[in-house]
C-alpha cells in the first residue's frame, strides 16, 4: 500500500506540474495574442481598444518576465496618456521604471503626467531625473527643450495658482453631460446660440469609438430663451453630423459658414483628422465638404479658426516643416478655395503641441499648448499681434488655466467673456464646458447699417480709421450691426459702404470714462437705383419757403453729397391730388428749387443738382418697410387718387401725407471723373 500510495502521489504531482506548465504556456500565448491585437489597434489610433488588450497582455505576462512586463507597461502607459487617463498613465509609467525598461523619454512623459495632477514637487524631481538621464548626444533637442520648459512650469505653476487673476470661471452644467463636451463656439447676432462637440449618448450612430470608448463626437447646439437663459442642448438634425467623428468647429465672421474637424472611420486604416466646411441656408446647416489644405494626405488637420477679417484659416497639424508635435498653421482663404500654407513658427509653436486656435475680434490669437511653461496639460496662451507684425505671448494665469487641459475659447463679441473647455477635476479625463469673464473697463461702438426706408444691409462693410493709426475693415452681422472696441483719446471716422448704395460716414471722439460705455451710431445708406425720401423737410403752408426745422435734414443731405463727391442727383418735390394739377406742379417745382438753392448755398456745385417738381404726377409706391407702420397698405401699392379715395376716410389723409414728399435719386456716379457712354447709377457707391 505505501508503494502504491507513493506511485499515486508521484503521478499526481507530475500531472499538476504538467497542468501548470500547460497553463503557463496558454497564458503566455494569450498574452502574446492580446499584445498583437493591441499593436494593431494602436496603429489605427484606437487607444481605448489598444489599452484593453495591453492591459490583458500585461496582467497575463509572468512576473518573472520583468523586461516583457515593463515593455507592455510602456505601451499601456502610452495609451492612457493619449486618452487623458492621467492616474492610470502614472501607475503604468511607474511600472515601466519598476521593471527597469525606462529611458529619458519615460521620465519626461511621467513628469508631464505628474504636472497634470498638480503634483508639482514630484514633477520637478522627475523632470530633473529626465535631464540627468541624458548624456551628451542622447535625446533630441526637442526633448531637451520640453524638459527645460517642464522644470520652469513646475516652479511657476504654484506661483500662478497663489497669485490668481481677475478671471472668474464657472462650470456650466446646463451644457455638460456624463461624457466629453468641448470646444464651444458662440453664434447668432446676439450670441444667443452655442455650438459645441459632445460624445454623449444622443450622438448619432450605435457604435462606440475604439479611440475613446464613447460614441463618436457630434456637434450639438444650445440656445437662449426670450428671458436670455440658456436651454438644454439639442442635436442638430441636418447632414452636418454623421456616424463619423465631428467636432471642434468655428464660424466665419458673418456666421454663414462653419469649419469643423471630421475624422472618418475605417477599420483597416489610421484615422486622420480633416477639416471640412458647411454652409448655412436659413437656419439649417448643410452637409460638410472636405477642405483641401495641402497635398499631404498622411498628416492630420484639425481645430479650424477663421481670422477676424475672414481672410485666413488657422488650424493645427503635424505635417512636415513644423517645430515638433502639433503646430499651428494658417492658409489663405480665397474665392477659389485655400492656398499658401504657412507655419506660424516661434514664439507660438514649440517642440510640444499647439492646438485649438481661436480669435478674439480685436485680433488676439488664443491657443493651447503643452510646450510652453504651463500649469499642466494644455494651457491657454494669448498671442497679441504687435506693430511689427510679430506675436507677443501672455499666460493668463489661474483660474483660466489649471493643471488639467484648458482649451477651446469662444468670446461674446468683443468682450472678454465667454466659454471654454477643460478636463480639470475629471478623473476620466473627459472635458466639460466652463464660462469665464475678465472684468475690464471697455468702450465700444455699435453701429447699424441699413437702407434708408428699408432693412439691414448684411453685405455692407465698415471702414474705421483712427488718429492713432487704427485702420480696420469691419463686416456686419445678420442684423446689419457691428461692434468694435474703441480707445479713449482717439478720434475715429467710420465709413459704411455697400454695393448699390451711397457711402455714409460718422465721426466719433472717445474720452476717458469710469465704467464701460457703448456708443451707438446709425448708418442709413441711400440707394442709387431708387428714390430716397428726405425726411423732415417742411415748407410754409402753400408756399415754397423752407421752414427752419428743415435745416437738420438738409444739412445731412449736404454731408451725404460731400461724402459722395462723384454723385449727381435729381431733387424732386411731390404734392397730393388736392388742388389743380398745374398749380401743384408749379408749387412743387419752386419747392424743389428751394432745396437746391439751400444745397448750393452750403457748397454743393450747382451742376450736381437737378430740381424737378412732379406735382401729383408721381404718386408714391409703397415699399415693404412702410407696411410695418401703415398696416392697411401692402408692398407695391401705388397711392393714386383713385386708390386713396377707395380707402376708409381715416386712412386717406395718411396716404396724402405720404404723397407730399421731397426725394432725391442718383443720376450719375461719375461726376468729376472720366466718363464713358456706359455710365449708369448701378455701380458701387464708393
Amino acid at each position: 500500500m505505501p508503494a502504491l500510495s507513493l506511485y499515486i502521489g508521484m503521478n499526481s504531482r507530475i500531472r499538476i506540474t504538467y497542468l501548470i506548465g500547460l497553463l503557463l504556456l496558454l497564458t503566455s500565448c494569450g498574452a502574446d495574442q492580446a499584445a498583437k491585437k493591441g499593436d494593431k489597434f494602436f496603429a489605427l489610433g484606437e487607444y481605448f481598444d489598444a489599452a484593453n488588450q495591453y492591459k490583458r497582455a500585461y496582467q497575463q505576462t509572468p512576473t518573472k518576465q520583468r523586461a516583457l512586463r515593463g515593455q507592455r507597461a510602456a505601451k499601456l502607459a502610452e495609451c492612457y496618456r493619449r486618452m487623458n487617463y492621467t492616474g492610470r498613465a502614472i501607475a503604468a509609467y511607474n511600472n515601466v521604471i519598476r521593471y527597469k525598461q525606462q529611458d529619458s523619454l519615460t521620465y519626461l512623459l511621467l513628469a508631464q503626467q505628474l504636472l497634470k495632477t498638480g503634483q508639482y514637487k514630484e514633477a520637478a524631481k522627475m523632470y530633473q531625473t529626465a535631464a540627468d538621464s541624458l548624456h551628451d548626444g542622447d535625446g533630441s533637442s526637442e526633448q531637451r527643450a520640453l524638459i527645460r520648459a517642464g522644470l520652469r512650469s513646475a516652479a511657476l505653476a504654484p506661483q500662478w495658482k497663489e497669485q490668481g487673476s481677475r478671471y472668474t470661471v464657472k462650470r456650466m452644467d446646463i451644457f455638460n453631460s456624463r461624457r466629453a463636451d468641448y470646444s464651444p463656439v458662440l453664434g447668432g447676432t446676439e450670441f444667443d446660440v452655442l455650438y459645441f462637440t459632445s460624445t454623449r449618448n444622443e450622438a448619432q450612430g450605435d457604435e462606440y469609438s475604439g479611440i475613446t470608448g464613447t460614441k463618436n463626437g457630434d456637434i450639438f447646439m444650445a440656445t437662449k430663451n426670450e428671458q436670455g437663459k440658456w436651454q438644454r442642448p439639442v442635436t442638430i438634425d441636418t447632414e452636418l453630423n454623421s456616424n463619423n467623428d465631428e467636432g471642434a468647429c468655428n464660424l466665419t465672421p458673418d456666421g454663414r459658414t462653419m469649419y469643423l474637424t471630421v475624422c472618418k472611420t475605417d477599420p483597416n486604416y489610421p484615422r486622420y483628422a480633416t477639416i471640412a466646411k458647411a454652409a448655412r441656408s436659413d437656419a439649417a446647416w448643410g452637409k460638410p465638404q472636405e477642405v483641401t489644405l495641402s497635398k499631404d494626405t498622411l498628416s492630420l488637420y484639425a481645430h479650424p479658426a477663421v481670422s477676424p477679417d475672414g481672410n485666413w484659416l488657422y488650424f493645427t497639424s503635424n505635417m512636415p516643416g513644423g517645430l515638433g508635435g502639433l503646430d499651428l498653421w494658417r492658409v489663405r482663404i480665397t474665392p477659389n478655395g485655400t492656398g499658401g500654407v504657412e507655419n506660424l513658427g516661434a514664439p507660438i509653436n514649440t517642440p510640444g503641441n499647439e492646438e485649438f486656435p481661436t480669435f478674439r475680434p480685436n485680433g488676439d490669437l488664443y491657443f493651447s499648448s503643452d510646450g510652453h511653461e504651463g500649469m499642466g496639460g494644455l494651457d491657454i496662451y494669448i498671442a497679441h499681434p504687435d506693430t511689427l507684425r510679430e506675436w507677443v505671448l501672455e499666460h493668463p494665469g489661474y483660474p483660466l488655466n489649471s493643471n488639467g487641459d484648458d482649451f477651446g475659447m469662444t468670446f461674446e463679441g468683443i468682450f472678454n467673456r465667454g466659454y471654454f473647455s477643460s478636463n480639470r477635476g475629471d478623473a476620466r479625463g473627459w472635458d466639460h464646458i466652463f464660462s469665464f469673464e475678465h472684468p475690464e473697463i471697455m468702450q465700444t461702438v455699435k453701429g447699424w447699417v441699413y437702407e434708408k426706408d428699408g432693412y439691414e444691409l448684411t453685405a455692407a462693410q465698415v471702414f474705421m480709421v483712427g488718429n492713432d493709426g487704427t485702420n480696420v475693415r469691419l463686416s456686419v452681422r445678420g442684423d446689419g450691426s457691428f461692434t468694435q472696441e474703441v480707445k479713449p483719446g482717439v478720434d475715429y471716422v467710420l465709413l459704411a459702404t455697400c454695393n448699390g448704395f451711397l457711402n455714409h460716414a460718422e465721426q466719433l471722439s472717445v474720452v476717458e470714462v469710469e465704467e464701460s460705455k457703448e456708443h451707438v451710431l446709425q448708418f442709413p445708406l441711400a440707394s442709387i437705383t431708387a428714390p430716397v425720401l428726405i425726411d423732415n423737410i417742411f415748407y410754409d403752408y402753400d408756399r415754397a419757403t423752407l421752414r427752419p426745422e428743415s435745416e437738420t435734414a438738409l444739412d445731412s443731405l449736404v454731408l451725404l453729397l460731400n461724402e459722395n463727391p462723384n454723385v449727381t442727383i435729381e431733387l424732386s418735390a411731390h404734392c397730393d391730388y388736392k388742388g389743380s394739377a398745374e398749380y401743384n406742379k408749379r408749387l412743387s417745382q419752386r419747392r424743389a428749387e428751394s432745396v437746391v438753392n439751400y444745397l448750393i448755398a452750403h457748397g454743393i456745385a450747382a451742376d450736381r443738382l437737378t430740381p424737378v417738381g412732379y406735382g401729383e404726377d408721381t404718386p408714391k409706391t409703397i415699399r415693404k418697410k412702410l407696411t410695418e407702420r401703415y398696416t392697411f397698405l401692402k408692398e407695391g401699392d401705388v397711392l393714386t387718387q383713385e386708390f386713396i379715395e377707395a380707402l376708409p376716410e381715416d386712412q386717406q389723409e395718411p396716404c396724402n401725407q405720404l404723397n407730399r414728399r421731397t426725394e432725391f435719386r442718383v443720376l450719375r456716379t461719375t461726376y468729376g471723373m472720366i466718363t464713358t457712354p456706359t455710365d449708369s447709377p448701378n455701380g458701387s457707391g464708393q
